[in-house]
């Protein structure tokens, strides 16, 4: 048998060291299939239960291997099912390549069955770069454009490959005008800052008093020159969610997350600061910055397009934050000041106040001891993933970093329904590692269950370490949005868009050959983490927490008071538990007591 379109497809994304990819098969990408069954293993497939899924484990797969992502789906609804997914690689910088197929050439414009314009559709989540092949010869050098600009711009790249090319005899282009001729390859550059824009940078970093560093994404693979910088410069440090894993929490001078989901010392470091250095961060929430005016400002990134975006910096330093980091440090004086004893104590009384309210009673459990028992528990090399939503919040507060951990969320997009997902495609990265992933029910309800039996369908061929657990918070409620209705809107719970079914999910976990765990005891749930780690197959553990435990920002404004009180004046269908909670968090950690 000749080669096909689709063997050379497969072939060509081999030699672009391509091992893995996800999706869901279909008619109109059958020839693909077809070549990735003849390729005897070259290219593993990932099914799982849903294109959506898919593209969310190709954008976790980048993240948490350091490569290429690939979905793959079929045409008409299968491809625009992966949307999602990809805006969560395209917002958080992923580089993913999304293969689909189409209805043949001749039937493209007649109406047709699962016809859908496709190079439309993927216009902005693959704004960089999309096409659909017309012809053999014109595959090899989409795909090389594909996987190159993916990887080089961190971005998102789509192929669309109609079902009768796909099976046609591949050829090469021919030596003639109108053709093109491509190879593989991309190595990564070395991007620098000028020098005399470092030394800018060193003047202001040095001339500062109080140095507040802000540390993102960019910065995972830069936790040496970071720690190193803030020595110099005696600063503390915040987190943006998707740089949760950049710094170990064990810094006294680490202050946290930052933002909705932040910390009282990242707030404080921000409203106190002189001089802000933000690595690899796009953070968007300007208000809990420095004032306009406040603070000189230094930002090291590697897309200039994020220069100056957050907050009006005095120098922008493009470049690679590990190599600009070490060209920086020998620029800097060593600074002692009392600004860091400052931060350490503000860390320290933080942590115990988390403490505080993680043990505070609720009922049945606090959502916030799920997390702080967490914790202690973590082994030294595990890879974390969350939901959005108010299992978040415990998420960025009350689990601390240590080094060798990953750590990654649906962080631009903040999409319900990546952490099962997430901790799928980490696991395929790194299978010798334990992963945990904090789900709340709602997501679990859209789509997260079904992965589970993604989970059941791989973990005995393809994982040699079965620890993966799933923590379900199940409070029957939405919890996040019901929240921002009384707080940001003023509005009492809406009990007919926010409570949601009551679902035994460690039991569903268990029909499908998983271990189940519930609790619904406070006293149960550290054993209950115990027995989850030492299983050597995968743990569905879900947890009764109390929906009325407010995931409190970290400064309450008058209009957030205001609007909580409003709501409950509105007559809230919880209001007798909002305002037990809410005097537990607020006033339990500081009146003797009164914590039960």
């Amino acid at each position: 048998m000749s080669k096909t379109v689709g063997d050379f497809l497969i072939s060509r994304l081999h030699a672009w060291g391509v091992r893995r990819m996800f999706g869901y098969p279909g008619d109109g990408i059958n020839g693909v299939f077809g070549a990735l069954n003849r390729a005897d293993g070259k290219i593993e497939f990932v099914q799982a239960r849903h294109e959506e899924m898919a593209a969310f484990m190709a954008s976790a797969y980048a993240k948490f291997s350091g490569g290429l992502g690939v979905c793959i789906a079929t045409s008409g609804p299968g491809a625009t099912h992966l949307v999602t997914g990809l805006y969560d690689a395209r917002l958080d910088h992923q580089p993913v390549l999304a293969i689909v197929g189409q209805q043949a050439r001749s039937a493209i414009g007649g109406h047709y069955q699962q016809e859908v314009d496709l190079a439309s559709l993927f216009k902005d989540v693959a704004g960089d770069f999309v096409h659909q092949a017309a012809v053999p010869a014109q595959v090899r050098h989409l795909v090389d454009r594909a996987v190159r600009i993916a990887l080089a711009n961190r971005t998102v790249t789509a192929l669309v490959l109609p079902n009768d090319l796909q099976e046609m005899p591949y050829e090469e282009p021919s030596r003639a005008h109108g053709t093109v001729h491509s190879g593989v390859g991309y190595r990564k550059p070395l991007v620098v800052p000028h020098a005399d824009d470092l030394k800018a940078a060193a003047d202001i970093l040095n001339e500062g008093e109080r140095v507040a560093i802000l540390v993102g994404a960019g910065a995972l693979a830069a936790t040496q020159e970071v720690i190193d910088i803030a020595d110099r410069l005696g600063a503390g440090a915040a987190k943006a969610l998707l740089g949760k894993a950049a710094l170990p929490d064990f810094l006294p001078w680490v202050t946290g997350s930052i933002g909705l989901l932040g910390t009282e010392p990242s707030w404080d470091l921000m409203r106190d600061c002189d001089t802000l250095l933000m690595v690899g961060s796009g953070f968007p929430y300007s208000e809990f910055l420095p004032k306009e005016g406040q603070a000189k400002g230094v930002q090291i990134d590697l897309k200039p397009g994020m220069m100056s975006l957050r907050y009006p910096m005095d120098v922008n330093l493009v470049g690679d934050a590990t190599e600009t980091l070490k060209a920086l440090l020998p620029l800097l004086k060593q600074k002692k000041n009392k600004w860091r004893k400052q931060i350490e104590k503000s860390v320290a009384d933080w942590w115990k106040l988390l403490e505080e309210r993680a043990k505070t009673k609720a009922d049945p459990v606090n959502p916030q001891l799920v997390a702080w028992e967490l914790s202690p528990r973590l082994p030294d090399n595990v890879i974390l993933t969350s939901d959005s939503g108010s299992c978040a919040n415990w998420y960025a507060r009350d689990v601390r970093i240590r080094p060798g951990m990953m750590a990654s969320l649906s962080g631009g997009l903040a999409s319900m329904g990546a952490a099962v997902p997430y901790a799928i495609a980490a696991k395929f990265a790194h299978p010798d590692r334990p992963v945990v992933g904090l789900v709340g029910d709602g997501a679990m309800q859209m789509n997260n269950m079904a992965e589970l039996i993604t989970v059941a369908k791989y973990w005995k061929s393809s994982w040699p370490n079965g620890r993966f657990i799933i923590c379900v918070f199940n409070n029957q409620d939405l919890n996040q949005v019901t929240w921002e209705q009384r707080v940001m809107e003023g509005d009492p719970k809406f009990e007919a868009s926010q409570r949601i079914p009551d679902v035994p999910y460690h039991r569903f976990a268990e029909l499908i050959g998983l271990k189940g765990l519930f609790v619904d005891r406070a006293e149960d749930l550290g054993p209950a983490w115990d027995e989850a780690f030492a299983s050597d197959y995968p743990v569905v553990l879900e947890v009764k927490t109390d929906p009325e435990v407010p995931p409190l920002p970290p400064h309450f404004t008058f209009d957030q008071i205001k609007n909580l009180t409003s709501s409950l004046a509105k007559g809230d269908p919880s209001e007798t538990g909002v305002i037990r909670g809410t005097v537990r968090q607020v006033l339990g950690s500081i009146l003797p007591g009164k914590s039960d």
